[in-house]
């Protein structure tokens, strides 16, 4: 005869499983920050800034910060870009973009 599953174990595993992942998601995500150099901007420059970049519809502008996030995980040393450089070609405006709305 079969041995019975039990689902409610299951289903607490899978429970569990999901909420690591969500954690090491955060984590990552506050590592991608430091390492970027944003960790340097203020809570409500970053949070605007990557509101405009979800709300941009822009396929240019959007292939362009792909771009630069591409060449960021290509590079060894994955050092944010000097002062001057921070704001290449497709990067948000300094105000969050909220005037181009």
């Amino acid at each position: 005869m079969r041995k019975p599953r039990d689902y409610d174990s299951e289903l607490k595993a899978l429970a569990d499983k999901a909420k690591a992942i969500k954690e090491r998601r955060v984590r990552q995500l506050g590592e991608l920050v430091a390492a970027t150099g944003a960790d340097a901007l203020d809570a409500d420059l970053l949070a605007g800034a990557l509101l405009d970049a979800v709300a941009s519809k822009d396929a240019a502008t959007r292939e362009g910060w792909r771009k630069a996030g591409a060449a960021f995980f290509r590079s060894k040393q994955r050092k944010p870009a000097p002062r001057s450089e921070q704001q290449p070609e497709g990067a948000l405006p300094l105000d969050g973009g909220a005037a181009s709305h």
